[in-house]
């Protein structure tokens, strides 16, 4: 079940829970209500028109009582017109009773009452009578005691009817209380099960929420920068939106460990190319030396076999068909191997005719053993091979090793005896012509003795001049053979250079092989990063503070793991020479203000004293690449304020001493950038160390302190790059004093003098061509990198100019571009990538729009021709059956879309990459990692456009 299933489905039983109970309150308050009306409106007013009939027979009864009893001095119109009103209200009365009674009861106690009232108003009708004929008061009291009867039956009659009514009003009252005792109960059970039922809805999408984000965030903490062959998995079986997180971070260690295997194997593998190289560059160089091939055996076999590991060796040279041993190698008492060996005799002869090379590893029990000091012992592999030239063996070599040869150790081997036969024939020839010259010297002195023998003997004499002659031109044809062996020999050298420009080759394809891992992790990684930030800001304030820190901690880890690829990318172009730099004037004041400002809050938060002092006599403009400088200074202090738990950091910039300086300096001016703390300090052993990559002084101080060691390395190749140096200076438990010099340069650093200061400082050249021009108008990083096109905090439009978006710092959106709302506005997102989609439909929802999302561009372009109204497009590029170039070009050709806002997304930003975008019809280029305010900033503009 996902997140917002679990949601909804909490929310939805409350509610229906909740409903259910108000319908059930309102049900009874709503039968209490009836009682009550009934009470107020029908027994109550019953019971009230029964006291009025009593009150108007009473009253009628009185005036009869008064008119009998002093007839003189009351009007007996009035009295008449008294009781005949008193007669309609009492019959007005019992006709609206009629009307509203509904008990049979009731029914019948009324008709009583009527009853005996039409009684009681004939005594009335009597007395009407006797009074319009003036009869005498005695005979109207008779008539009037003559009803007394009918009188008492009708006041009994209407207590009657008012008693019963009474007894139906006291009825509906209890009914109404034993109502409210039913609501009460009612209410006091639901509000308990809504209590239970929301507290347990509300425990179970906690415990489960949780449980897997504590899943998630322990399964990064355990992952070792340091060691990225084994990445470890988090195991959450969710199918909400935090298991697609887990299975997007499990999928990126995945490529994170194919890509460290990969990068170590091809790292093994240069070195080991780079190994065999340097060996056997050496071993060439003792070719030149000898002059005589016992010497060149000796030299060659020193060198050679403690270079391919073996204890136990034997230089055999071709003499008259049969090997004939001239040098060996660690022979214990006796020489190693026989003196002399025919063709075919033993594996070395075996070889010589085969003119292949043998590797033996299971060594015969009668195998010459190994002596050393303390012992013999028997070798476990053999190498023979054959030394030949033009298909003629020359020489055979035999080796024995204690291990088995290594490949690399095979290939220095290899190259070694193809260049051999050369020398050695060289020297052969070197050989013949000296013991040539030798023996025309001896015949030359023995002429002269014998001058005048031989001029008596003239013809004997030119007889030998001829032999002489024809000597020297053997002579001459040996010395046109050596030449050409010479030739050969200038060949294997200029082979030697090819083979280094292949290695400049692999090293510029090592370069294209990181950019583009690169892209692949952050595919992934984007992903991580959006999902994790909009859990942390809980727009919904659905989620508990732990679970929005556990959310922290995600965007956190890949915000170090993405830094830990940006630093790797940066380290990787410095080595290739590929990154490039712009020299431009620095004003050192402000250089020094923006230090101060950048490190001062952290300075007081950790409590520590900061200053940045800057000597007076400086130049105002100091010209170098502002970028790489800042950068070399900001990673020093950052290391400072690291390292450094109590007392300050001073950063001082003067100008540098004339002992400072190189001998050969390649500017007048120079300046000294000194970062000085009171940390834990570096060992003197260990001050080396540290300008490695991914080195620090010791593990324990990487567990304590962080970081992935590239700081101090990149800092030192962008020095480098600059025409300087970084120098430390350090006692343990003191603090160290970090010193960067640098030159102005106004023209910039030329190729040369950037080898010739790296050379100086003892560093190595990786491959020839290293030193191209670095004095660009502009800088071009692969994505990514600190000098990115994401790290600039801006978006670069088609147009040429700048977009609106954000500062990725938060330094705010420009002041003079118009935005428009997000909210109502149709976009259509087209990458292949389902977790970017996700994401990206996420966010973009919550701005109020409306999201349409397409897998590649075929389907891009479909949506656009089926769909009324789109406002803008955002485009991945890499992506199956049609790329993101294509399918903006086939936008740009639509009528109806030709001017629509394209915003590029994607993770190769390499040189070249964002003017193709644009070049394609992109209005806006944003590289990934994305983030939201810089897009949503973008979006905003163009929409208002």
């Amino acid at each position: 079940m996902t997140f917002k299933k679990k949601q909804f489905l909490g929310l939805g039983l409350t509610l229906f829970f909740l409903v259910v109970m108000l319908f059930a309150i309102l049900s009874l308050t709503g039968k209490i209500k009836t009682n009550m009306l009934e009470i107020v409106e029908d027994r109550y007013y019953k019971v009230n028109k029964a006291m009025e009939i009593r009150q108007s027979v009473l009253i009628t009864d009185r005036e009869i009582v008064h008119l009998i009893q002093d007839k003189k001095r009351m009007d007996p119109k009035e009295v008449i017109a008294t009781l005949q009103e008193n007669e309609k209200l009492i019959r007005g009365d019992i006709l609206e009773l009629e009307g509203i009674l509904n008990q049979p009861k009731s029914k019948v106690l009324l008709k009583e009452i009527d009853s005996a009232y039409e009684d009681y108003s004939e005594m009335e009708a009597q007395l009407i009578a006797g009074m319009d004929r003036n009869l005498e008061p005695m005979k109207l009291r008779d008539i009037y005691y003559g009803a007394e009867t009918e009188k008492d039956l009708l006041l009994q009659k209407v207590n009657e009817f008012k008693a019963y009514q009474e007894s139906l009003m006291n009825q509906s009252l209890k009914a109404a209380n034993n109502a409210y005792d039913q609501l009460f109960v009612a209410l006091f059970i639901s509000v308990a099960l809504a209590i239970a039922l929301i507290t347990g809805v509300t425990l179970w999408l906690i415990r489960s929420t949780s449980r897997n984000l504590e899943a998630v965030a322990d399964g990064i903490n355990k992952v070792d920068y340091n060691n990225l062959a084994e990445i470890p998995r988090v195991n959450v079986e969710a199918k909400d939106e935090i298991g697609q997180i887990a299975a997007a971070f499990n999928s990126m260690a995945a490529s994170l460990e194919t890509f460290y295997k990969k990068e170590k194997d091809y790292t093994a593998e240069i070195s080991e190319q780079n190994w065999v190289q340097t060996q056997s560059a050496e071993l060439i160089n003792l070719y030149h030396k000898s002059t005589e091939v016992e010497s060149l055996g000796e030299q060659l076999m020193s060198k050679l076999a403690p270079a391919v590991g073996a204890s136990l060796g034997a230089f055999y040279v071709m003499e008259n068909q049969s090997l004939k041993k001239v040098a060996s190698y660690a022979d214990g008492g006796g020489s190693p191997g026989k003196d002399d060996i025919a063709l075919r005799e033993g594996l070395a002869g075996q070889c010589a005719v085969k003119k292949e090379p043998i590797y033996i590893e299971n060594v015969p029990e009668d195998y010459t053993v190994i002596s050393t000091g303390l012992g013999m012992m028997r070798p476990r592999s053999i190498l023979i091979a054959p030394v030949t030239v033009k298909d003629e063996t020359v020489a055979v070599i035999e080796l024995a090793s204690l291990e088995p040869f290594t490949s690399a150790q095979k290939q220095l081997a290899k190259k070694v005896f193809e260049t051999l036969g050369i020398a050695i024939m060289n020297t052969l020839g070197r050989m013949e012509i000296e013991r040539l010259l030798l023996e025309s010297q001896a015949q030359a002195e023995e002429l002269q003795s014998q001058s005048e023998e031989l001029q008596a003997q003239s013809e004997e004499l030119q007889t030998q001049a001829e032999e002489l002659r024809m000597i020297n031109e053997q002579l001459e044809e040996r010395t046109k053979d050596a030449e050409m062996k010479s030739s050969e020999l200038l060949g294997a050298k200029e082979q030697l250079e090819e083979k280094a420009k292949q290695l400049q080759l692999s090293s510029k394809y090592k370069s294209e092989f990181l950019a583009n891992m690169s892209h692949e992790l952050r595919t992934p990684l984007n992903s991580i990063l959006l999902l994790s930030e909009m859990m942390g800001e809980d727009p919904d304030e659905n989620l508990t503070d732990e679970q929005k820190d556990f959310a922290k901690v995600i965007h956190t880890s890949g915000q170090d793991l993405l830094n830990l690829i940006n630093d790797i990318l940066d380290l990787s172009k410095v080595e290739v020479g590929k990154l490039e730099v712009v020299f431009d004037g620095v004003n050192i004041a402000d250089f020094g203000g923006r230090l101060e400002h950048l490190f001062t809050h952290h300075a007081v938060r950790k409590g520590l004293g900061f200053m940045v002092e800057i000597e007076d006599d400086l130049p105002d403009l100091f010209y170098t690449d502002e970028q790489r400088l800042q950068q070399i200074v900001k990673n020093l202090l950052s290391n400072a304020f690291k390292f450094t738990e109590n007392g300050a950091v001073i950063a001082s910039i003067t100008r540098a001493e004339p002992d400072e300086i190189p001998a050969d300096p390649i500017s007048d001016t120079w300046v000294k950038i000194s970062v000085s703390d009171t940390g834990i300090g570096i060992a003197e052993n260990q001050q080396e160390l540290i300008f490695e990559a991914f080195q620090q002084v010791d593990g324990a101080t990487m567990r304590k302190y962080g970081g992935t060691g590239l700081g101090l390395s990149i800092s030192s190749e962008f020095a480098r790059l600059l025409g300087g140096k970084v120098m430390v200076e350090s006692k343990e438990g003191e603090g160290s004093t970090f010193t960067l010099l640098v030159p102005s340069l106004p023209n910039g650093l030329r190729a040369s003098e950037q080898v010739t200061a790296h050379e100086r400082e003892g560093a190595k050249l990786g491959t020839a061509g290293r030193g191209n021009p670095i004095d660009v108008a502009s800088v071009e990083v692969a994505a990514g990198t600190s000098t990115a096109v994401e790290d600039t905090g801006t978006a670069i439009s088609r147009s040429g100019g700048f977009t609106a978006a954000a500062r990725v710092g938060g330094e705010g959106i420009l002041d003079d571009v118009p935005f428009s709302n997000l909210r109502g506005k149709t976009v259509v997102i087209t990458d292949d990538d389902h977790r970017n989609i996700y994401a990206l439909e996420k966010a973009l929802q919550k701005e109020g729009m409306t999201v349409i999302s397409a897998e590649n561009g075929m389907e891009c372009l479909e949506i656009l021709q089926t769909t009324d109204h789109v406002d803008i497009v955002l485009m991945d590029i890499m992506m199956p059956v049609m790329d993101g170039y294509e399918t903006m070009k086939h936008i740009r050709e639509m009528d109806r879309y030709g001017d629509i806002p394209i915003i590029a997304l994607t993770a190769k930003a390499m040189k070249g990459d964002k003017e193709k975008c644009l070049e394609a019809g992109a209005s806006d280029y944003i590289s990934k990692p994305l983030k939201m305010d810089q897009l949503f900033s973008a979006m905003r503009v163009w929409l208002a456009r």
